[in-house]
């Protein structure tokens, strides 16, 4: 029979250390028939982790990103543009509104481009410096930062937390859970809220929720989102970038040993172990490390930098943080825990010489790619033609004579104007002697208009004298130009066929 764990239920004392890996008052007993390594992988699993609270230069990084990145995430719905919502993807119109830009299905290649450059960025900033994204940027880390500081204000650093859940539920327990789960769940709200906000209008969906008539997809999707808002940052938390995240994984395969990653010196740290301040730790041969496990109990994912670099680190620096405060209490130079390379401490390299070796073939490799492809995108853009139309031609019938001695064949335009400025165009035919089109609903007109942001589709009439051309099949091109050429220049044209029967 498996044995359970053994939890005890003494009451915590001041003599009674508080270990750095917790929960402090569980042992995982080894189960009957199961390796060491698989039993520490499934306590590893189960234990949960209360980071403790840190200040510092890059404590002081994180708290800037989270407002940077929530700046953006929270107000960029509620900006307006050319009156209506700066950015909307409008899944249902099939229209991107970014800014002044409006991108349609056919567009979709920017978004590969745009892709391709989020991916080429995050090898060269791996490359040179680790995991920043996931430290400072990752939506997980982000969150998790939020969610842990709501959590601290109510319920008190690590230690009053552990002791907190440590306690049978009582008035008090009740009462800090569920004031930390409703503001928890407020959160998730409006950060569901405003991720639906990016594609519907989010002042049209406010005005929906507060009369609760948003429709079902709508609930769905913002309900969903909160849900997972909630069920990551507050529960999963670490475990999502240790077990779920794919770049934990194969992070390793784009570092080396010239990457600026957290870690711990060990050349200048070991042996460690604790000792007086009065003590000469030098000539009782120790190293700088004091072994207060402060590096540990401050890390979100709960892992010891100490023992090398690994794939959970995200590199968030809060164990730097730590550890020179310890430094700077026992009078030892900081930096026993730093951003440096794997190079810089097997062969004690200086910052300076180590950011020298930051530059290397891979990183102007990848510097070079991302430089030619955005300016490739970016000129891309700038010539980017706003008009667009598709010729094609009616199935029912190839060509006809009509009366006049005129041959004719019908077409249809599918014209699409991305500018949001209204359009007024002139159509002209070109390619075989006498050609001539015109509109099919009028054959006196042979000019149209297309709203902005919008699309037409155009049944157009070509007519050639029948004794004039050959018959068969004949190239001929249809131009269709901007009747006001001062406002939008506008000149597209399009190949086509035109039949002429025998």
């Amino acid at each position: 029979m498996d044995k359970k764990p053994v939890v005890s239920t003494e009451p915590l004392t001041g003599d009674q250390p508080i270990p750095a890996w917790q929960p402090p008052r569980v042992e995982a007993t080894a189960s009957r028939g199961a390796s060491p390594q698989v039993e520490q992988a499934l306590a590893d699993v189960r234990r949960k982790i209360y980071p403790r609270a840190v200040s510092g230069i890059f404590a002081r990084w994180r708290i800037i990103m989270v407002f940077f990145t929530q700046i953006i995430f929270y107000g960029l719905p509620w900006l307006e543009w050319g009156g209506r919502q700066a950015v909307l993807f409008d899944l249902g119109a099939r229209k991107f509104y970014i800014f002044g830009m409006v991108l349609w299905p056919q567009d979709v290649v920017y978004l590969a481009v745009l892709l391709v450059l989020s991916a080429l960025s995050l090898f060269l900033f791996t490359a040179i410096a680790g995991r920043l994204f996931c430290g400072y940027a990752c939506p997980q880390t982000v969150y998790t930062e939020i969610f842990m500081w709501v959590e601290r204000k109510i319920e008190g650093d690590r230690l009053a937390r552990i002791r907190l859940d440590e306690q049978p539920l009582s008035f008090r327990k009740f009462r800090l859970k569920a004031a930390k789960h409703t503001v928890w769940v407020l959160i998730a709200f409006w950060t569901g809220f405003t991720f639906i906000g990016y594609f519907a209008p989010i002042r049209e969906l406010g005005a929906g929720l507060l009369a609760l008539s948003l429709g079902p997809w709508q609930w769905f999707w913002m309900v969903f989102y909160a849900f997972a808002t909630w069920g990551n940052a507050g529960f999963m938390r670490e475990a999502v970038c240790k077990y779920m995240c794919p770049y934990a994984r194969f992070q390793s395969v784009m570092v080396d040993d010239d990457t600026f990653v957290v870690t711990y010196d060990h050349v200048r740290g070991e042996p460690r172990g604790g000792r007086s301040r009065r003590i000469d730790h030098k000539e009782a041969g120790m190293g700088d490390c004091v072994d207060c496990s402060l590096c540990v109990q401050v890390c979100p994912t709960g892992i010891d930098i100490r023992d090398g670099l690994q794939y959970m680190c995200i590199g968030c620096g809060a164990c730097v943080d730590a550890c020179d405060q310890v430094m700077d209490k026992m009078d030892y130079p900081k930096g026993l825990i730093r951003y440096t390379s794997g190079s810089a401490i097997t062969e004690r390299l200086s910052q300076t010489q180590a950011r020298k070796r930051v530059f290397r073939p891979r990183v102007l490799f990848y510097i070079g790619l991302l430089v030619v492809i955005t300016a490739g995108f970016l000129y891309a853009l700038v010539v980017r033609e706003t008009l667009k139309v598709d010729v094609i031609r009616d199935r029912g019938a190839l060509g006809r004579e009509v009366a006049g001695g005129l041959i004719e064949n019908v077409y249809r335009l599918q014209v699409m104007n991305t500018s949001e400025a209204p359009l007024t165009l002139q159509l002209r035919a070109d390619g075989l002697p006498g050609l001539s089109i015109a509109l099919a609903e009028n054959a006196q007109r042979s000019y149209f208009y297309v709203d902005g942001s919008a699309n037409r589709l155009v049944p157009v009439i070509v007519r050639a004298p029948a004794g004039q051309v050959q018959p068969g099949m004949h190239d001929i091109s249809i131009i269709v130009s901007d009747l006001n050429p001062e406002i939008a220049p506008h000149n597209v044209t399009e190949k086509t066929s035109f039949y002429v029967p025998q």
